[in-house]
């Protein structure tokens, strides 16, 4: 845990000297030299911020042909999120539910562009519901409902649902001011992605806190407002609707788990706009 907290803080520290180098660049990069002037082609740029989830009721199956033989499915699961809110200052700006984007818009107008979109959310099922039972566990055959209890079944992705994905971006302007420093504008994106989790599971009484792993893929799309702020600066806020499908959860020993659920999501970030730029004669 310790090395993972270390790798997360030279991650961000790592980001934040790369925009401050190129943001030094880019200014050094502009030149009064007589014929030429400087064309923006398109802008890069990185946001990071947090989120607050909620999902859908899932169906989870579990499965094991080993020495632990079980086949079940348990129905309409309860789930929440863990947002961590109060470790953002205290211990590890990674430890809450975080969100990063990396993304380009083409052109000078900043209206088309892609995305590379990640949301470290969390997805705890509740413990001690009552959900019904199918299936067959240990050689027996079960149709009922069922206390979830600890003792029996513990289903965490809390190192991460994890949802990776690559987005397509539209953005329309509302309002500007002449000199550009502030823009309000509104941004639409969509695409598809794969989701990442590192899965904590207790079942019959047997723990394991899995490792990182491709499980399955999700489609989504979010709307929000963004308000970009003295040419370099913005701040976003946006709603996103997603569908997720884990279809190779790992679990205890050799057990699989898949589930399926949407997942609503309320996100704000800060971010860093970098544009690029080229020179071009003046009289051309």
């Amino acid at each position: 845990m310790n090395r993972r907290k270390g790798m997360n803080k030279i991650f961000l520290l790592g980001i934040i000297t790369l925009f401050l180098i190129s943001n030094a660049k880019a200014q050094e990069s502009v030149c009064d030299c007589p014929g030429q002037k400087n064309i923006a082609t398109g802008t890069f740029y990185f946001a990071w911020g947090y989120n607050k989830d909620y999902y859908s009721k899932s169906d989870i199956y579990f499965s094991n042909s080993g020495s632990d033989n079980y086949d079940f499915t348990l129905h309409d699961l309860k789930a929440k999120d863990r947002t961590g809110f109060r470790d953002i200052l205290r211990t590890d700006l990674t430890i809450p539910q975080y969100v990063y984007r990396i993304g380009y818009y083409f052109n000078n107008k900043k209206n088309i562009g892609i995305e590379i979109n990640f949301d470290h959310s969390k997805y705890v099922m509740i413990n001690n519901q009552t959900a019904y039972l199918t299936g067959q566990i240990h050689g027996t055959r079960y149709a009922m409902d069922t206390l979830v209890s600890p003792s029996f079944l513990k289903f965490e992705h809390t190192n991460g649902a994890n949802f990776l994905m690559f987005n397509a971006i539209k953005r329309q302007t509302l309002l500007k001011t002449k000199n550009k420093k502030h823009w309000l504008s509104a941004v639409v994106k969509a695409g598809p992605g794969v989701v990442i989790p590192k899965t904590d599971v207790s079942l019959f009484g047997v723990r394991l806190d899995n490792r990182f792993h491709i499980a399955g893929y999700i489609v989504g799309a979010d709307i929000g407002i963004r308000y970009d702020f003295f040419n370099y600066w913005f701040f976003e806020s946006s709603v996103k609707g997603s569908f997720a499908n884990y279809t190779n959860v790992l679990t205890v020993g050799t057990g699989k788990a898949n589930h399926h659920f949407y997942t609503f999501q309320a996100i704000a970030s800060l971010g860093f706009s970098l544009p690029v730029k080229h020179k071009k004669n003046a009289d051309k």
